[in-house]
């Protein structure tokens, strides 16, 4: 394969081939992952593919750097390559600060939960860490025990290569085609303050299904149903939904425009049970409808639409920065436990490996 008359002056030392042959792998990384991405976003698969085209163009933005041998694109290389590594040991040496800097925010503003005390719980846990790895020494420990204890961090490992996918996925995830051409807007419910009053994260929910049902009128198209979905807890006075309807005709919404599913106890009957509803009023399942909820729960709430059959992707509102970290660790325990049967089965695998090896040192040194 031959290389341009423009790309054998711009990298005159590099193999053409090499370079014409990771170029190619670059563009076909680029389309599968993108092929696959807009085909369905709401697979876990998406970030391994995205990673993998990350790691190519960086392979071949190496290649034509070091090639090109010009000044100002070295300069440029050499302070990405420094910012990455300077961003990993800041991450790794003072991610327990952070932690527990956000902790001390979230315990400030919101309710002191235990799903709100997740980063508190994680700064704990990395000091303890940080103080294992600093002072607990296994020099003094038998070949086999350290062997063994080699599972710890390499499941550690797994774990961060899991949540890293899971973040790729959830960025990646906010980027999805708006599209202003919907049945339907789906509002998922997120509790009720005194039981039956909005609090101000479902009312940005609401706020922006109304914002996106605006804006698509504004394009010449139809005014889509709002289907407000929530059941009643055991501490509500009215169904989410009843509440939900409410704060929407309060915002200028008509209610012949809006339609209740009020059964719902989870994300997941949330969208079974919309779905059924938008197919029944609709009269068919060719419907074609959006979700809303918070950014950081957009991705999870994907996960379960597609469990659930209902063929609609999500839109995220606006969350406070604080509230992040803590919401988007709970949303990737919430996607780990989806899928714990896999993960659980690697985590197994790792430790039966380390146990074996363990007892094969053990034996051989007797």
């Amino acid at each position: 394969m031959n290389l341009p008359h423009s790309l054998h002056i711009l990298v005159p030392n590099t193999p053409n081939k090499i370079f014409a042959y990771v170029s190619a792998f670059l563009v076909i990384s680029f389309l599968i992952f993108l092929f696959s991405w807009l085909i369905e976003p709401r697979r876990l698969i998406n970030g391994i593919l995205f990673t993998i085209f990350l790691l190519v163009f960086a392979i071949w933005f190496t290649l034509l750097t070091f090639a090109a041998n010009l000044r100002v694109l070295s300069m440029f290389y050499g302070l990405i390559v420094l910012t990455f590594i300077f961003l990993i040991l800041l991450i790794v040496t003072f991610s327990w600060a952070f932690c527990l800097w956000n902790a001390y925010f979230v315990w400030k503003h919101e309710s002191h939960t235990l799903p709100n005390l997740l980063t508190l719980i994680l700064g704990i846990f990395l000091i303890f860490v940080w103080l294992i790895s600093v002072f607990g020494s296994t020099r003094h420990m038998p070949d086999w025990l350290t062997t063994l204890f080699a599972a710890a961090p390499l499941t550690g490992l797994y774990l961060i290569v899991v949540m890293y996918n899971f973040l790729a996925n959830l960025v990646l995830y906010q980027f999805i085609p708006r599209r202003y051409n919907q049945d339907y807007l789906i509002v998922l419910g997120a509790g009720l303050l005194n039981g039956d009053t909005v609090t101000p994260l479902l009312a940005s929910r609401i706020n922006r299904a109304i914002q996106f049902a605006y804006k698509q009128v504004d394009k010449g198209r139809k005014m889509p149903k709002l289907i407000m979905s929530g059941g009643q807890g055991p501490d509500e006075k009215i169904p989410e939904a009843r509440a939900m309807a409410n704060y929407a005709i309060s915002r200028g919404i008509k209610p012949e425009d809006i339609i209740l599913e009020d059964r719902s106890k989870n994300t997941y009957q949330n969208m079974l049970y919309s779905k059924d509803i938008a197919t029944k009023n609709f009269g068919s399942d060719k419907f074609k409808a959006r979700f809303f909820s918070n950014n950081y729960h957009i991705f999870r709430a994907a996960l379960y639409a597609k469990m659930a059959g209902l063929h609609a992707n999500g839109i995220g509102c606006y969350t406070r920065f604080y509230f992040l970290p803590n919401a988007v660790i709970r949303e990737f325990a919430g996607v780990f436990v989806m899928h714990k049967k896999r993960h659980f089965a690697v985590i197994g695998l790792i430790w039966i490996i380390c146990i074996l090896q363990a007892t094969f040192v053990l034996f051989s040194h007797r």
